[in-house]
Parts: C-alpha cells; sequence; structure tokens
C-alpha cells in the first residue's frame, strides 16, 4: 500500500509533463502541415539527382 503512494504521485507527474509537451508541440505549431511530407515525397522535384 506504501508503494502506491510513491507511484501515484510519480504517475501523475509524468502524465502532467506528457501534457505539457504535448500542448506546446501545439502552441509551436509542429503539427501544420501533416499531408505536406506526404504529397512532397511523391514530387518529381525531390528526387536524387537535384537541379543544378
Amino acid at each position: 500500500m506504501t508503494m502506491l503512494a510513491y507511484l501515484i504521485p510519480i504517475s501523475l507527474v509524468l502524465g502532467g509533463l506528457g501534457l505539457a509537451f504535448f500542448i506546446w508541440t501545439v502552441k509551436t505549431n509542429q503539427y501544420d502541415d501533416p499531408e505536406g511530407d506526404a504529397r512532397r515525397i511523391l514530387n518529381d522535384d525531390y528526387d536524387d539527382h537535384p537541379k543544378t
């Protein structure tokens, strides 16, 4: 039972840190263009031999 006294606060702190980092990524626009990379990789302009 005393182990729960340690595990519950630790899990709450780790969950809070995860939530804080998620909110930070949303505020810094990390998820702005999720479709852009998927479409960009199919474009012929970006291949193994770049134009000079």
